[in-house]
């Protein structure tokens, strides 16, 4: 029991502490400097809050993470590692907060950060295989001398690892859209891996695991009362592109469970693959917003901001429970089936509010 506290509910509750504090501070200060996004002034389609609001969820999410990681973790080269790219993303959130950035710039900045954590030697060295063995990504590897010793890239790893954070980062930055639905999403989530890595308790390697999963769900946790409906701030992308980078850094360090990860956010991370292919075969780059997700499509259905938000945290805690129940092969077949199922609801809410318009255009 004394583990448990030490290694998850005191970071836990630091974490939340440290974020709930932060949130009126940085409301504070965005509003005194006007940082404010006005959707009367912001008329693309996509957005949908209808009062003025700060974003800047990313600083206050940070600095949770910061001060909680100096306490539980300390600073080693992967702490070291994580918290800088933290920083990159929080400060491209608060500049995008303030001067609406290319997402092509902080797609650019999004793969600076990931390269920082990877560098600091977080990567993926194996793919369990579900049909028996692993994938190795050890193999090809680059050695020279730098800084006065030994370096070693280790290029299918770091290539994967990169790709993998640089992915999720932006999946679940995409599932911000409504009041509430990303923090929750991120509690789940962390929660899911921290129970994961607590089964290997008497494995000191996955301490560190546990006590980052706790982190990272404290500081959304302690963020969720401001950002849920009516929220009063916004997770901004720092806040969105951190949740995704730290979930993608935890699957890695939890022993490459990337599959769990999928599934625990697969409807999420569904929606994000179905809506580049929209926008790809529409013609429009995949990285422009529009307001064709799934969050979008069940509020045309009549669902209000809190329903939204709610079923994205009982789908993501049903999958996280079935997740940690799965073998190698199993998570293989949830994987298509979430395929299938999310793509089938995507095509039936199109229709179905397709149909429901050209009616009320009828009947009118």
């Amino acid at each position: 029991m004394k583990i448990l506290l030490s290694i998850f509910f005191l970071p836990l509750i630091l974490a939340t502490i440290s974020s709930f504090v932060f949130s009126p501070l940085v409301i504070f200060i965005y509003r005194l400097f006007g940082w404010i996004d006005d959707p009367k002034k912001n008329s693309h389609e996509k957005v949908i809050h209808t009062s003025p609001v700060p974003r800047g969820g990313g600083v206050v999410v940070f600095l949770s993470i910061l001060i909680s990681s100096g306490l539980f973790l300390g600073y080693d080269k992967h702490s070291l590692g994580i918290l800088f790219g933290c920083l990159v993303l929080a400060v491209v959130g608060v500049l995008d907060d303030i001067y609406d950035l290319s997402p092509y710039l902080r797609l650019g900045l999004g793969l600076v950060a990931a390269m920082v954590v990877v560098a600091s030697g977080i990567g993926i060295s194996f793919i369990t295989n579900p049909f028996g063995g692993v994938i190795d990504l050890s193999q090809l590897q680059i050695s020279f001398q730098a800084f006065g010793g030994l370096r070693t890239i280790w290029v299918w790893s770091d290539i994967f690892a990169i790709i993998w954070i640089l992915w999720s980062m932006n999946m679940v930055n995409w599932a911000k859209g409504l009041d509430g639905q990303l923090p929750g999403i991120v509690v789940v989530a962390a929660i899911v891996i921290g129970v994961l890595s607590l089964q290997f308790t008497e494995d000191i390697t996955q301490w560190s695991v546990s006590i980052l999963a706790a982190i990272t769900a404290g500081a959304y946790l302690g963020f969720l009362p401001w950002n849920f409906y009516p929220q009063k701030m916004m997770p901004g992308y720092g806040g969105g592109t951190i949740a995704g980078y730290l979930l993608a850094i935890l699957s890695i360090l939890s022993g490459a469970k990337l599959a769990t990860m999928i599934i625990v956010l697969g409807v999420p991370m569904m929606d994000a693959v179905y809506t580049i292919i929209r926008r790809v075969t529409s013609g429009k780059s995949p990285v422009w917003g529009d307001r064709g997700h799934l969050h979008h499509k069940l509020m045309d259905l009549g669902w209000g901001k809190r329903r939204v938000s709610i079923f994205y945290w009982l789908i993501t805690g049903l999958l996280g429970m079935i997740a940690l129940q799965l073998n190698s092969k199993q998570k293989l077949f949830t994987i298509v089936l979430l395929i299938l199922g999310v793509g089938g609801l995507l095509l039936w809410l199109n229709y179905f509010i397709s149909y429901s318009r050209r009616q009320d255009r009828d009947s009118g």
